[in-house]
């Protein structure tokens, strides 16, 4: 493990002097914290929202963490943020630089061949651990030195996301991957108390029947005894639908119910609920339109769900960035928002 220290966080991005987030779990949560990536850059991006409409970038939406510091091909995609119980910040990210070959970080379009192993292929992750959203450390994942086998053989370790088991009282990553250039399922694994290492070897946690097409993309959030999975389903048209299971590590049924109103490919579903109400929305990445956009959907009961358009185009909107990707949103305290604000403008 690594330790990512801010002095190499300022050194790095070019600014001087923090404050530290005060950790106090008793404090309401009144404001979003929402992490992305941009093809531009291939680095890790926040934005705050003090009432889950409006956001601003961070930073002035540069990275706040530059990609070519912490993954092993100099960039990183799909961040993923959890809150755990104790108020201990978790993320996940996608070691991947798409565009490696022409930033001269490696001589061949991908690590290894494009047709055995197909678009994108990569080896790994990224994990950092935080109590103040400031300070992290690290642990890169590398899957064929860590586990061998038959993961000599992935052809991706794409999108990981993070969810808290309160029954484990563990961390537990879901993630996307295929054998070499085959259908992508969704695999899962518990991850040790420091966050540095996996706890065995992952398992499958959803796929398509006979694994005939490719699955990707989950994300998963408990209500009411009832974990709801989203994900994107490559059956057809790139699409998001939604499973159900009452245990995290399934069996997840499909319920149909799933109806964003998109008709071109999209991807990246993240599901998260506005403070103080009892509506969620399912932010999700469109891939396909120019330039790409995040779209949004919101439903009471994981049942009827209703389209509230793109950023800037309806109720959700941006203050200073474009161009977002494959992004994910926690709640945060006032003061947290504040200090993450206050910081980034030194």
């Amino acid at each position: 493990m690594k330790k990512l220290t801010i002095a190499l966080v300022l050194c790095l991005l070019g600014v001087g002097g923090y404050i530290c987030i005060k950790k106090c779990n008793t404090e309401k949560m009144e404001a979003y914290l929402m992490v992305y990536h941009k093809d531009g850059d291939h680095g890790l991006h926040m934005a705050i929202s003090h009432d889950g409409y409006q956001f601003t970038a961070l930073n002035d939406d540069k990275p706040v963490i530059a990609g070519d510091t912490i993954a092993m091909q100099k960039g990183i995609r799909d961040p993923h943020i959890l809150r755990a119980p104790d108020g201990t910040f978790y993320m996940a990210m996608t070691d991947l630089h798409i565009f490696g070959q022409r930033m001269g970080y490696r001589s061949t379009q991908w690590d290894r061949d494009g047709v055995k192993y197909g678009w994108g292929n990569n080896q790994g992750l990224v994990l950092m651990r935080s109590t103040d959203l400031i300070n992290w450390t690290r642990t890169n994942l590398d899957f064929h030195k860590l586990l061998g086998g038959e993961w000599l053989d992935a052809g991706c370790i794409w999108a990981p996301e993070l969810c808290y088991d309160k029954e484990k009282g563990k961390v537990f990553m879901h993630f996307t991957s295929r054998k070499e250039n085959g259908s992508c399922r969704i695999f899962y694994v518990y991850m040790n108390e420091d966050f540095t290492a996996m706890e065995g070897e992952p398992k499958v946690l959803f796929e398509s029947p006979n694994n005939e097409y490719s699955v990707i993309d989950s994300d998963i959030l408990y209500h009411d005894g009832v974990y709801h999975l989203h994900f994107v389903s490559h059956e057809g048209t790139a699409t998001i639908k939604h499973a159900t299971s009452t245990s995290i590590t399934g069996p997840y049924i499909a319920d149909n119910n799933y109806y964003d109103g998109e008709k071109t490919q999209h991807e990246a579903p993240n599901c998260w609920k506005r403070i103080g109400e009892d509506t969620w929305v399912v932010m999700f990445d469109n891939y396909h339109i120019r330039p790409n956009n995040f779209g949004f959907t919101e439903t009471k009961d994981f049942v009827h769900y209703t389209p509230i358009g793109y950023f800037d185009e309806g109720k959700m909107t941006r203050t200073n960035f474009s161009q977002q990707k494959h992004g994910a949103i926690i709640h945060i305290t006032k003061k947290e928002a504040e200090t993450l604000e206050n910081y980034w403008k030194k």
